[in-house]
């Protein structure tokens, strides 16, 4: 009997033990938990969704900063680029009650975890023209709040964005990129929230560098006040122009220079005579296909627009170039032809005329200058009233017949050598044809560089 007590007394001695060691434990656990709570209290007012008190009638002013690290995909046919870059916020709470022990001796700030943000107001601006705007993460977002003795809230965030931008094509390859980015409050119209530039306002990595364009700096900050109407009221908006000069290196080299090329290469067509058909048919065809071929392709790099560009007007100019260069081939083909029939067709046809002068059937006088035959026929006059006019051995009048060949071949009257119209043409066309395509250049180019700048 005295053996069963005690072995009940032992057992309920030991679960006395093992509850207080729990219980130790718990007590433990809770003073842990209570060091590492922050030490910045709100008062139990405290209300996040209410903007920190002003002065009465004035909006609370928010201080914007961004700091850009890279812009890339400067996409041309979805009209829009990617920036990443910091973003910074900074406003006066003066609800906060900051005691002094949490600041290191020497500082006057402490950063404290990001949580921290989700229980204080928050402004809430916004990317008004962009498509995609997220805040960067690995393990975590990439936020901070830092907070400082005078009750300052700075938010800092890394993030990146597709900003929509309408770009404009009628300069291209010399066209400049004109895009915006606004920022505005979401849902606190301008007379409750200000949004403001800081003093650092936008800027740049010095590292920053684009494989196309020339980034125009300084950049342009405006503050103003845009009306929305899907919100119904104005609300306070920040604006930064990002211009993008494309740079003409690149097209120089791929685009202007091989085309230029191309067109003098045509111009080696007039030097080739008309016993070199295939030669020159072949250069002139090949000429203009290579053309069509290297605009073709760089076609594909921008979207089709509807109105025409600048390197549409440098295309056509081109193409007609080596187009006219053919079609001055066909005609000078043409009038050969003509001379070849002519002078085959001569032999056979003056010693037939001359025939017949002798054996008196007409009263013809042929005459041969440098080629060119001139058939004259004697007329009798009426000598008294009523006589009638006769031609030959009598007949009605009628008009005189000239065959010449003035108009493909003719005698040079200093010289004596005989021209012949085709040649002429092709000497001409040596000459012409590169003085019309470097005056169509002159144009060209100080009209586009005039409007580019």
């Amino acid at each position: 009997m005295l053996g069963k007590y005690n072995k009940k007394a032992f057992i309920s001695l030991g679960l006395t033990f093992i509850l207080m060691w729990i219980s130790e434990a718990e007590d433990a656990h809770v003073n842990y938990n209570y060091t590492t709570k922050p030490r910045v209290v709100l008062p139990p007012n405290y209300v996040k969704e209410m903007r920190p008190p002003s002065r009465k009638g004035s909006p609370v002013i928010v201080d914007f900063s961004i700091f850009v690290v890279d812009i890339n995909s400067i996409n041309v046919e979805d009209m829009d680029f990617r920036v990443d870059m910091f973003i910074h916020q900074r406003w006066m709470e003066s609800r906060l009650e900051i005691s002094d022990d949490i600041f290191e001796e020497g500082d006057d700030y402490v950063t404290l975890l990001p949580e921290f943000f989700d229980n204080l107001w928050q402004p809430d601006p916004y990317f008004l023209n962009s498509k995609i705007a997220e805040i960067a993460t690995l393990t975590h977002k990439f936020t901070s709040v830092t907070l400082y003795k005078n009750k300052t809230v700075r938010y800092a965030a890394r993030m990146h964005a597709i900003i929509a931008c309408q770009m404009e094509f009628q300069l291209y390859p010399m066209d400049i990129q004109v895009c915006p980015i606004y920022i505005e409050s979401f849902s606190s119209n301008n007379q409750k929230v200000k949004l403001r530039w800081s003093d650092s306002g936008v800027t740049l990595n010095p590292e920053l560098k684009l494989l196309q364009y020339n980034l125009g700096q300084p950049l342009e900050l405006e503050e103003s006040d845009g009306y929305m109407p899907e919100k119904v009221g104005n609300f306070s908006r920040l604006t930064v122009y990002f211009r993008f000069e494309r740079q003409i290196g690149h097209h120089l080299i791929q685009t202007f220079a091989p085309s230029s090329l191309v067109v003098m290469l045509s111009w080696f067509s007039f030097w080739l005579g008309l016993d070199a058909i295939p030669g020159r048919v072949t250069l002139l065809v090949t000429c203009m296909l290579t053309l069509v071929t290297m605009f073709t392709g760089l076609r594909a790099d921008i979207p089709p627009v509807a109105y025409v560009k600048a390197l549409d007007l440098w295309m056509a100019g081109c193409m007609v170039s080596v187009f006219a260069a053919l079609a001055e081939f066909v005609v000078v083909k043409v009038l050969d032809v003509q001379y070849q029939y002519q002078v085959n067709r001569i032999p056979k046809v003056l010693p037939m005329r001359i025939s017949n002068m002798e054996k008196g059937q007409c009263a013809t006088v042929a005459s041969w200058e440098g080629g060119a035959v001139r058939s004259r026929k004697a007329t009798q006059t009426p000598t008294t009233p009523g006589q009638t006019s006769l031609q030959g051995n009598g007949g009605p009048p009628k008009p005189a017949r000239r065959q010449s060949l003035l108009s493909v071949a003719w005698t040079d009257t200093d010289t004596g050598v005989e021209k012949i119209m085709w040649r002429e043409i092709d000497k001409v066309s040596r000459a012409v044809f590169p003085i019309l395509f470097f005056v169509f250049v002159l144009l060209y180019w100080p009209i586009l560089l005039m409007k580019s700048s």
